[in-house]
């Protein structure tokens, strides 16, 4: 059931726990009523955006920005060491890890997309990863795994939110750490995320089902990367 516009102002407000949204003077508080309290003032500016631009309706699914704030508040925080496992564990399974074994014009295209990221990461974060062909498993080097925990739990609290969803959306730890430290556009990681629905849409047509979870799935990324970005203040 969609909520009705109750406000009439929304302001940014700074203090010294942090960057805060009022409503008519009211403080923005988490689905679970803690208080919306934000690491910069361009993260807050960007939510206070938000929630100005609703109308008649308040529509969620339009303000990203508030949505991964509060996920980190109400998710992240009380749970943190089992979400930095969550994503982590993605170093044993990462999509680039997997390549096509034809035809050979696909295992082309992944070579050349995704080699020069797992390369980046060997050298950023000393995580030489193992690469085979098909789906059967693969077992990766254990000292290549812990530091790719290591870059995650680096993470703050926001940053983790975010890059949880970068995680998920794109199958990629390392996709996501590259959009993370800036090695990789945003653009980029969503179509190296999809590289094998790109060529399979090549050649038999595109399913309108499957372009719209790849619309979804570039949304979530720009919208994730973006709110990492205003974290950077």
């Amino acid at each position: 059931m969609a909520v009705k516009r109750f406000y009439r102002q929304v302001a940014g407000e700074g203090g010294e726990a942090g960057h805060g949204v009022t409503l008519d003077g009211r403080a923005v508080r988490t689905p679970a009523k803690a208080p919306l309290l934000l690491p910069t003032r361009a993260l807050a500016e960007a939510i206070a955006a938000e929630w100005d631009a609703q109308e008649d309706e308040i529509r969620p699914q339009t303000m990203p920005m508030t949505q991964l704030a509060s996920t980190a508040i109400d998710r992240v925080m009380p749970r943190r060491d089992a979400v930095i496992a969550e994503i982590a564990s993605y170093a044993e399974t990462d999509l680039l890890c997997y390549r096509a074994d034809g035809p050979t014009g696909l295992a082309a295209r992944e070579a050349t997309q995704w080699q020069p990221v797992l390369d980046w990461a060997t050298k950023a974060f000393d995580a030489p990863l193992a690469v085979t062909e098909g789906v059967m498993p693969v077992r990766q080097p254990p000292g290549a795994v812990a530091a790719l925990r290591a870059a995650v739990a680096d993470c703050d609290d926001f940053a983790l939110a975010a890059l949880y969803t970068l995680t998920m959306v794109s199958g990629s730890l390392v996709l996501a750490l590259a959009v993370r430290d800036s090695e990789m556009e945003p653009e980029t990681a969503c179509e190296a995320s999809h590289i094998d629905e790109e060529w399979q849409a090549s050649e038999w047509g595109r399913d309108p089902a499957a372009e719209s979870r790849r619309q979804r799935a570039r949304a979530e990324i720009l919208s994730a990367a973006a709110f990492l970005a205003l974290l950077q203040g």
